[in-house]
């Protein structure tokens, strides 16, 4: 066990890394990593000169301290190693006095761009830039927005004043043209640092973004005032993009059904953003999600499938040309052939995380494989994950690297014939019954009967053993996954994928993989119609999910049923878990992170509320479905009410998400009779004077009055003002109002009943509201601004930010804050996700 010692020792060391909130100097890290190497190379010696250790294994016997310190050397190198990295890296990060200026840019479109419905997203390679007509130095790799349309252009003359809706001007933007990989363009650009929403169990955009080497986001300036984009030439420098490019195009333009298309080009090129939001979740709910992009099984099968092809052929040339078999044996060749071209499959899906993971892992069985090391499985399964972590450190953080190592990890433990079992046979060399090596399909083809049952039982095994992982990595488990996938991972390796490449040949085969889409599509839509397909289960603690883990592997592994059966008692906590609420008479909101919008979430002890749904982004994207619907998921919230203050799309962009996922929740809002949402779901109109009490917690609304529904006003005069109160504390949420409907409530409204403890600030911070009499009459002790990071409309502005401080009221803003959590119980205090959950690669804006 003296390899996998080393092995665990270092992923741990570089998980223990992973969870700091800020580096350390580099240099420290990277004396770390040198004492590290430079002891394990002196103790090694010292060992095998002294005769401890015989050279011909790679075990460390004798003291029992010698592992222990072999374990800290290997967790120290891991650490010390990924801290430089890390440093190295961050030291390329964006100016920030380089934020929001127009930059003039030459560069390379590095990948092929992605379409979207308000324009094409692309990352560009940077290859000079000026500011002023001065040379500044930005990051490496950028990811820019060209969008189309109307934007918005400041109309005031003074760039230190903050724009106003009012103070902006609409204007034609420039279409975007049609970017090619490979191309060099010059064009004015706008940027900032990577910057995500914050969110409890949300998805970590930043961390996304530092895997993928990207320091800066932004957009093309492309208005009627400046400089048109320009391309200046193009080249070969990335011909695997411009390949994958037309192949794309090429499939769109055959194929006139836009989802089946989507999904035919996710499996050729490995464009996940091709397929639509309603697709995936059909996906999702039925388990078959790792099914519909390049994933570790499609580049497992194919090279497998290419090993068996060369092989043949391989041996067949035995009669041809002998020297060949002599030289290098049938079972090599098609290992190393598979690898390769495995390479180039990945390549061509766009060489994304998972697929390199997988590559790595093969390329590492195949090298313990042809080097006569006699393994056990544990440590080349520890091997495989310590040369993933070497090359991708981040990759510790993200869900897909668990669920294929601890699948495969199942998959040894369970299978009689790995090395290092009691039944273990074979050479030793590798896992004789691993799906690499003997995957279900030779199986099949020799003996059907067994291979199916056997596929069945492996199928089983891993969705018994990941099932509370993915409880605890997506809080959402799909009952009908087993037969999903049943269905679906033969249906989809041995027939879509290759009729899908076989299109890259000859086009008219993309027809007939669309077919088959479509079947699929259609069983996969009836299993997802089922009652119960999927379930849901609030987020547990991590150390249910650890037990939950280890009760799967237990009911999964070949041991007598009386030790399998204590697997049921550990995977209860995870599946009963659920989150401690507030105490009857309190309450607690929650603020989401969701950009510029409103969405807070009001619990008491038995019910719960959510004020607003955030910004739609565009056709496929909303804050409901980005944020909410996975956030009230996590919290294992059932809303008794959605409040939806006004009309504006940055409050009502994620409303259709919500109430899909909130069927029992009735609606409350200002919208009008006519409005789309209507026909989802009937809206009862907020008017001042309605209230009700949950839980000794009383909910009033101050405002629109009823005469507001009968005049023309506009949307942000139509805010429905809702007030919390146990009557100790008490929280104000205040939409869109602006100054007119402030002096209304100051006015119509006893001051007492005004006067709250937490303030959800009016429309952002807009110059057009928090006047002093509303501020002097609410005082509360705490306000948050919930705007975007470097919004374009400047919220909050400068003006309304001093009237706060000069007040003394405590003002926060959801781009440093993140999600807030704010509690009547702790009325001066308030929790910022940002800060609870830092790790170094998050951005930390300066108030």
């Amino acid at each position: 066990m003296g390899p996998g010692l080393v092995f665990g020792g270092f992923i741990t060391g570089v998980a223990l890394q992973l969870q700091q909130p800020g580096l350390w100097p580099g240099s420290l890290y990277a004396a770390l990593a040198v004492l590290a190497a430079l002891a394990g190379v002196v103790m090694g010696a010292w060992w095998l000169m002294a005769g401890r250790v015989p050279p011909s294994t790679l075990n460390i016997r004798g003291f029992r301290g010698v592992g222990v310190v072999a374990l800290a050397l290997a967790a120290l190198l891991g650490f010390g190693l990924t801290g430089w990295r890390a440093t190295v890296f961050q030291s390329t990060a964006l100016d920030p006095a380089l934020e929001g200026r127009d930059i003039a840019v030459t560069g390379v479109v590095l990948a092929m761009p992605q379409p979207a419905e308000d324009g094409l997203r692309f990352r560009l390679g940077i290859e000079s830039a000026r500011l002023n007509g001065q040379t500044v130095a930005l990051p490496r790799h950028i990811l820019l927005g060209w969008y189309s349309g109307f934007g918005m252009r400041e109309a005031r003359a003074s760039p230190a004043e903050s724009a106003e809706p009012s103070d902006l001007a609409l204007e034609l933007q420039r279409q975007p043209q049609d970017l090619r990989a490979g191309e060099r363009w010059q064009m004015t650009v706008r940027l900032k640092a990577p910057h995500g929403n914050s969110n409890p169990h949300g998805f970590d955009y930043e961390l996304w973004l530092w895997e993928q080497g990207i320091q800066a986001t932004g957009y093309v300036r492309a208005g009627p005032n400046d400089m048109a984009p320009r391309r200046l030439s193009g080249s070969w420098d990335h011909p695997v993009e411009r390949a994958r490019q037309s192949v794309r195009e090429a499939i769109f333009q055959r194929i006139g059904n836009r989802q089946l298309a989507g999904v035919v080009a996710a499996l050729v090129v490995g464009d996940q953003n091709a397929i639509e939001r309603a697709d995936w979740d059909v996906f999702r709910a039925t388990g078959v999600a790792h099914l519909m992009s390049i994933s570790g099984l499609h580049i497992t099968m194919f090279a497998w499938l290419a090993s068996l092809l060369l092989s043949g052929l391989w041996r067949r040339s035995a009669g041809v040309t002998p020297r060949l078999c002599l030289a290098l044996p049938a079972s090599s060749a098609g290992a190393w052939g598979g690898l390769f071209l495995a390479v180039l499959y990945a390549l061509f899906s766009g060489w994304g995380v998972p697929a390199q993971r997988t590559i790595w892992m093969l390329a590492t069985v195949v090298l313990l494989r042809h080097s006569g090391r006699q393994w056990p499985w544990l440590q080349t399964w520890l091997l495989a994950m310590a040369v993933v972590v070497v090359l991708d450190p981040w990759a510790l953080m993200q869900a897909g690297f668990w669920l294929s190592f601890v699948a495969v990890g199942v998959l040894f433990a369970t299978n009689p014939g790995a090395p290092g079992t009691r039944d273990s046979g074979g050479d030793g060399r590798f896992p004789s019954g691993s799906p690499v090596k003997q995957g279900w399909l030779p199986r099949l083809l020799a003996k059907p009967a067994a291979a199916l049952l056997r596929a069945a039982r492996e199928q089983w095994v891993v969705t018994l053993a990941l099932t509370p992982l993915s409880l605890l990595l997506f809080n959402q488990v799909s009952l009908v996954g087993l037969l999903a996938n049943a269905v679906a991972i033969p249906w989809v390796t041995l027939v879509v994928t290759p009729l899908a490449m076989l299109g890259v040949l000859w086009a008219p085969v993309w027809d007939a993989a669309a077919w088959a889409v479509s079947l699929l599509t259609v069983f996969l839509q009836w299993l997802a119609g089922w009652p119960l397909a999927s379930v849901s289960v609030a987020a547990a603690p991590l150390w249910c999910a650890a037990f939950g883990v280890l009760g799967g592997v237990l009911l999964a592994l070949r041991l007598p049923w009386h030790w399998r059966a204590l697997g049921v008692p550990l995977l209860l906590p995870v599946l009963l878990w659920q989150p401690v609420r507030v105490a009857p008479g309190q309450f607690e909101l929650l603020a989401a992170d969701i950009g510029q919008g409103n969405a807070v979430l009001v619990r008491t002890a038995t019910h719960s509320l959510l004020y607003d749904t955030g910004p739609r982004f565009s056709r496929e994207s909303d804050a409901g479905h980005r944020v909410l619907v996975p956030l009230l998921r996590a919290l294992g919230e059932r809303l008794d009410m959605l409040m939806l203050s006004h009309r504006d799309i940055d409050h009502i962009g994620g409303a259709r998400a919500v109430l899909a996922m909130q069927p029992q929740a009735s609606l409350l809002s200002s919208i009008e009779d006519s409005h789309e949402l209507q026909a989802v779901r009937k809206s009862a109109r907020c008017t001042a004077g309605q209230h009700w009490v949950w839980d000794a917690v009383t909910f009033e609304v101050l405002h629109p009055v009823a005469a507001d529904y009968e005049a023309a006003n506009k949307s942000n005069a139509m805010s429905c003002v809702l007030r919390i109160s146990n009557g100790a504390q008490t929280a104000l949420l205040a939409g869109d109002i602006e100054s007119a409907q402030e002096s209304r409530l100051t006015g119509s409204t006893s001051l007492a009943s005004l006067k709250a403890d937490f303030l959800l600030v009016p429309h952002h911070g807009s110059k057009t509201s928090s006047s002093a009499v509303f501020l002097d009459a609410v005082q509360p002790r705490l306000a948050l601004v919930q705007a975007g990071y470097r919004n374009r409309f400047g919220h909050p502005v400068d003006s309304v930010v001093a009237r706060y401080n000069e007040r003394g009221i405590r003002l926060l803003r959801s781009p440093q804050c993140g999600a807030a959590i704010w509690q009547s119980l702790k009325p001066a205090d308030i929790a910022c996700q940002r800060q609870a959950g830092q790790h170094y690669w998050h951005h930390v804006p300066e108030p």
